[in-house]
Parts: C-alpha cells; sequence; structure tokens
C-alpha cells in the first residue's frame, strides 16, 4: 500500500498553522487519512456507553441498533458535508461559519461549542483515567486523570499529523480489541436469548436515533479542521464518503457492542463501564492490552476535543484583535490551558456531578443542528460553494460584523426544539406525548434550512467566485461534483 505524502517536518513535528487558510504548498495526504482519523475516534468506550444507553432507556437490542445505525448514518451524512469543505476553504470549520454569521457573530456559537469540548473532554478523561489506574494498579483516580491529561495535552500540542498518526493506530487496536471483546460476549453470554425479546417501541426506538444521530452531530463544528490540509483539487465526493463511513462504521460498532452489553449484562455494566470490559476480556494479560485499547480510544478524541476547544477560542480571540496568526508559544498556551480547564473539571467531578455535567452536554447539542443547516445550506445551495476567503478575517468586509439573517434564524432554530427536548433537566411538553421520544434534532434541523434558505436567498450576497488570498477570483479546481 502506497504511503501518504507527508508535509515537511514529519510527523511529530509540532504543526504551526492555527486558524489561517492553509497555503497550497503546504496541502498533502489523501481522503484516506479521514477514514482513519474518524474510525478510529468513534472505536472507544464512549461511543459503547451511548450505545448501552438505548438499551437502558427500554429498547430491545435489536431494535436498538437498527436505530442507532439510522441515527449514525443521517448524521453521519451532515458531519461529512461538513468535511468536504476543507480542502475546498483551507480553513478550520468554524472559521468558514463566518461566512454565514458574520466576524463577530461567528462567536455565538462557539461559546457553547467551547462548553461542549470541555464537558466530553472532562468526562472522557475521568474514564480514561479510571482506565490507566486499572493498567497501573493504582487506588487513586486523580493519578490516572493527570497521567491521561499530560498524554493529550502532548499529542494535541503537536497537532495534525500526530492526531492522524493516533487515529491510524486508534484503527487498528480498536478493531483488534473491539472485535476480541464481541467474540467474548457471544462466548460468555447466551446473547440470542436476551435479543428481540422486547416488541417495537416507537419512543424508544426515536430515542435511540437520537443517540446516533447526535453522536455524529457534535462533530460537525470541527470535522473540517482535520480534512483542510487535504489538496485543494482532492475530490469533495472522496473526502464525503472517506469522513462518512470511518466514523458512520466506528461508531456503529461500538454502540453495538454496548447495547449487546448492557443487554447481556443487565446493570452490572453501567456503574463500572472499565472494570466490566476488563472482567469480560478474561485472563489479566488480556484484559490489560483491552485496557490499552480504551486508552488509545480516549486519547484520539480527547485529542479532538483539545485541539477543538483550542481552535475555538482562538477563533473568537481573533475576531476581536483582527489577527489571524498567533506565535507557538501561545498557541501551545490555550492548548495546555484548556486541558489543564479539562482535568480540574474531571478530578473535582463526583459522580453525580459528573451525571448532572453530561446531561447538561446533551442539552448544549440543541445549539449543533441549527448552525449545521445554516452552514450547509448557505454553502451549498445559497452560495454554490463560492467563498470570499480573505472576508472571513476582515470585520469590514463582505460578511460583515454580524449577520442578522443568521443569527436569528439561529436563535429561532435553538427555541423551536425546547418542546420537543427529552433531558434530565428539562422535558418539552410535545414530548412528554410522544411517550419522551427526543426527535428536537429533526425539528430543529428542519426548521432551520426552510427558515434560513427562504430568507438568505434574499440577502446574501455570495461571491461570483471562490476569492482566494491575495484579492483575486479564480475558478475552483474540481474533480467531479458532490451530486454528480
Amino acid at each position: 500500500m502506497p504511503t501518504e505524502p507527508e508535509a515537511p517536518g514529519g510527523r511529530l513535528a509540532l504543526e504551526h498553522r492555527t486558524i489561517e487558510v492553509i497555503p497550497d504548498d503546504e496541502r498533502h495526504g489523501t481522503p484516506r487519512s479521514q477514514f482513519t482519523l474518524w474510525f478510529g475516534a468513534n472505536m472507544q468506550i464512549t461511543a459503547i456507553v451511548d450505545g448501552a444507553l438505548a438499551v437502558v432507556f427500554g429498547a430491545d437490542a435489536l431494535w436498538a441498533i437498527i436505530a442507532l445505525l439510522i441515527g449514525n448514518v443521517l448524521g453521519g451524512v451532515v458531519m461529512a458535508l461538513h468535511s468536504a469543505q476543507g480542502p475546498r476553504l483551507g480553513v478550520p470549520q468554524m472559521i468558514s461559519s463566518r461566512a454565514q454569521f458574520g466576524v463577530y457573530g461567528a462567536a455565538l456559537p462557539l461559546l457553547m461549542v467551547i462548553l461542549m469540548y470541555l464537558g466530553f473532554a472532562a468526562t472522557g478523561t475521568v474514564l480514561a483515567g479510571q482506565t490507566v489506574c486499572e493498567m497501573l494498579h493504582i487506588d487513586n483516580t486523580k493519578v490516572g486523570i493527570l497521567i491521561f491529561g499530560a498524554l493529550t495535552a502532548v499529542v494535541a500540542v503537536l497537532g495534525y499529523r500526530l492526531i492522524h498518526l493516533a487515529g491510524r493506530v486508534a484503527t487498528v487496536v480498536g478493531i483488534l480489541g473491539l472485535g476480541y471483546l464481541l467474540i467474548r460476549l457471544f462466548t460468555q453470554y447466551d446473547v440470542s436469548a436476551h435479543v428481540g425479546e422486547k416488541g417495537f417501541d416507537a419512543a424508544t426506538f426515536l430515542l435511540a436515533v437520537g443517540l446516533g444521530a447526535g453522536w455524529q452531530l457534535t462533530f460537525g463544528p470541527y470535522v473540517a479542521d482535520y480534512s483542510r490540509y487535504l489538496p485543494r483539487e482532492t475530490s469533495d465526493r472522496a473526502t464525503f464518503w472517506s469522513t462518512f463511513s470511518g466514523s458512520v462504521i466506528g461508531s456503529q460498532i461500538a454502540m453495538t457492542l454496548g447495547a449487546l452489553t448492557a443487554a447481556v449484562a443487565g446493570d452490572a455494566f453501567l456503574p463500572d463501564q472499565v472494570g466490566f470490559l476488563g472482567d469480560l476480556a478474561g485472563p489479566a494479560f488480556l484484559a490489560f492490552l483491552i485496557y490499552l485499547v480504551i486508552v488509545v480510544g480516549k486519547l484520539t478524541v480527547n485529542c479532538l476535543n483539545a485541539y477543538g476547544g483550542f481552535m475555538s477560542v482562538l477563533t473568537i480571540v481573533t475576531a476581536v484583535n483582527g489577527r489571524s496568526r498567533i506565535t507557538q508559544a501561545a498557541r501551545v498556551a490555550y492548548i495546555l490551558g484548556f486541558t489543564a480547564v479539562s482535568v480540574v473539571i474531571a478530578m473535582a467531578a463526583s459522580a453525580d456531578f459528573l451525571s448532572n455535567f453530561k446531561n447538561f452536554v446533551l442539552l448544549l447539542l440543541t445549539v449543533f443542528t441549527p448552525w449545521s443547516a445554516i452552514n450547509l445550506v448557505d454553502y451549498y445551495v445559497i452560495s454554490r460553494e463560492r467563498v470570499d476567503i480573505p472576508a472571513l478575517y476582515d470585520p469590514d468586509g463582505r460578511y460583515g460584523k454580524w449577520n442578522v439573517t443568521a443569527l436569528t434564524c439561529y436563535v429561532l432554530g435553538v427555541a423551536v426544539q425546547i418542546p420537543f427536548l427529552a433531558t434530565k433537566l428539562y422535558t418539552g411538553a410535545i414530548t412528554k406525548k410522544l411517550d419522551g421520544a427526543d426527535i428536537s434534532w429533526i425539528v430543529g434541523l428542519l426548521f432551520t434550512a426552510a427558515l434560513y434558505y427562504l430568507w438568505a436567498r434574499r440577502t446574501a450576497n455570495p461571491p461570483a467566485e471562490t476569492i482566494r488570498p491575495g484579492g483575486t477570483a479564480a475558478p475552483e479546481v474540481r474533480v467531479e461534483a458532490m451530486s454528480g
């Protein structure tokens, strides 16, 4: 198998780009890198738990697996459409959203995105910290959290290429580790006796669809951060399918394992997910290897959280100070600061706090569907993939400081979901009539897309062709269209 072209400096070189446009002479790699990154990032314990929750909510394991697949496919389409923007524009995802929201206006959804990153980084660090303690036979979970936090900081600081390397490693160990656990599950338990016990239930089925879709939608605000280094002539279709297949297949395997495990184990799994999987592995040596698989998988996705959180903070800061680049020292400081905050939250979290914080994070997911709808409708339908890239960094440029159309649609898109929410913090009136089925993300996506399209087609002012740094407008180099 041929190796991918690498950027100068090698895989372990410190990344020197942040939110600025990636020049063509620094573009490298193939869409295959997107498959391994997102496959590896999804083959991890939090996805296993996500799949288990579908059964805990009351769904039969068989119907839960089908529903999770539907949700992963629907959410994966949205997520992969964001990824396809990366090679074309060469800028981070949330920088490109300035074309819809304005240079300052893009900060509104970014604040919620940063809270999500912190929440997922903290909860992931707790699980990984427990795993490190199991591996090293340490009684103090906080020590394991500190060790894992340090690993996350190192990989995130080194940046793009090492994160992709972690994804490739996670792909291999994930296939081996989770495949082994599936085999052990079928040999140690009578799985068939726990599948198909319950009939179809619409409410729990829709809840499981929401779990799968919500999982994929959370990647939307930063998925293009990892495709922006691909050469500009990279096929839209290749980028889309590599990202989509990696994320959907990886998450579905992990969630299927989770659903089946929850079905056969009952209440024994959720209180101690790490310990249960270690016991399922069998002998101590094999348990150690499974713990290593968990750590590698969590390291990959936690680095995505730390890297994405840093990029989001920087996007807000540079919108105010007008800069598009920062020093290496500042870059390292931002990443270390973000990682440190997530570690502090993880160490301070009691069991109750962690549960409540995860519910708070799930509530924050309502902000991503309207953002995705606006970004995708504008990019693919209104602007037809034509972007004034220098204006993304200029508050006085084409996109201005604030875009009233997008911001209004965004707020209304969040508000319209409230009656359909189903969380421990709040359950909407319509959701109660649907027996607890959460369809808020469907409502938010469709409503916001329709409203923004009808409004923005009268107010948007896209360039005739994509304008790149240097002030020139030039036709895009395209291999094939997404609809071809």
